[in-house]
């Protein structure tokens, strides 16, 4: 008798490859328009489905996780990211959960790094001066920015993002400092010439940018509060790439609009996929950077993630644990 496939909810549009692999393996409910689904929507999901495929604009909370089905018992997110999930009311159901970790390590510590060189080059403003007919050609004071090389980058969270970002930014000749939960191994300093800093303030008092690599978690809210942002020094740049939720958005902006930092370069936001009208304006001012959660966009890292989401649920549904388990203690 042939085995009944296990009935998987994918709450957004995935590439059409990883699309085409979960028609073939897996009882696949797809969202073929794209159209995000309300918590409503997800708890019926759930009391369907067997395995519900979720991204990070899915809030998944201890409410929604109590309406789930007996039958549904894996959660396989689509991204690293798990701060919108509540993966301990999900193992309190018997519900695992895994995430895809490692495939968007690299593309987006490149973004990180052309966020780096946008913001110091001013290449956003730059690149609407000929479109909007304000060039009248090269002179020696106009448009200057700032060298990045021989200029202190301090990374917070020296991760597998961290650690590519420093890598790229060490070939640009930048000095690497870092604040980490925990030391990194030697061997990965001495790779890096890169400097540890136990304290985070001080670490931030002497940075010309500071480039932001931890999760979101209860620890890391407002990890760069009011406070601690104020030890920047005005001529610093601040780059998110990470989680919005780490930066005070109202302090940073209010910082920006007093002229207390030079500029910021933002891939995330507090608030996503709201705004801060304030950030827009001082956009449209070229004071910021602002993009839209661009970091792990490409046609390679998309298939990744779902070749891991993939493969996290097939192990489970024969009976293995899965290789990107997340469990509350690695948060």
């Amino acid at each position: 008798m042939t085995k009944k496939k296990p009935v998987v909810v994918v709450t957004r549009r995935l590439p059409e490859l990883v699309e085409t692999r979960m028609r073939e393996l897996f009882d696949a409910r797809l969202n073929i328009e794209d159209k995000p689904m309300s918590q409503a929507e997800i708890v019926e999901a759930m009391r369907e489905a067997d395995v519900i495929v979720p991204t990070i604009t899915d809030h998944i909370n201890a409410a929604m996780i109590a309406q789930a089905g007996d039958q549904m018992r894996l959660i396989a997110n689509f991204g690293n990211g798990v701060d919108h999930i509540d993966v301990t009311s999900a193992l309190r159901r018997g519900i695992t959960v895994t995430n895809t970790p490692g495939v968007m390590t690299e593309d987006t510590a490149d973004m990180t790094m052309a966020l780096i060189l946008s913001t110091a080059r001013r290449l956003v403003e730059g690149s609407h001066v000929i479109p909007d007919g304000h060039w009248g050609g090269w002179t020696p004071t106009w448009m200057l920015g700032r060298r990045i090389t021989g200029k202190r980058l301090g990374i917070i969270g020296m991760g597998r993002i961290g650690q590519a970002v420093a890598r790229r930014a060490r070939a640009f000749g930048m000095s690497i400092h870092y604040h980490n939960r925990r030391r990194v191994a030697p061997q990965i300093e001495e790779s890096l010439e890169a400097t540890y800093w136990d304290s985070l303030d001080q670490m931030l008092a002497r940075m010309d940018f500071v480039s932001i690599h931890c999760p979101h978690t209860p620890g890391t809210y407002h990890l760069l509060s009011a406070r601690r942002l104020k030890h920047l020094r005005p001529d610093a740049i601040l780059i998110n790439t990470a989680r919005g939720e780490v930066v005070d958005e109202n302090a940073l902006v209010r910082m920006l609009e007093a002229g207390e930092l030079a500029s910021a370069g933002l891939d995330v936001f507090e608030h996503a996929p709201a705004v801060n009208e304030k950030l827009i304006a001082l956009a449209r001012a070229s004071k910021v950077t602002l993009l839209p959660h661009m970091g792990s966009s490409t046609n390679e890292g998309r298939a990744d993630m779902g070749e891991k989401v993939i493969i996290n649920i097939r192990t489970f549904v024969d009976g293995h644990r899965p290789p990107d388990r997340v469990l509350p203690s690695m948060l």
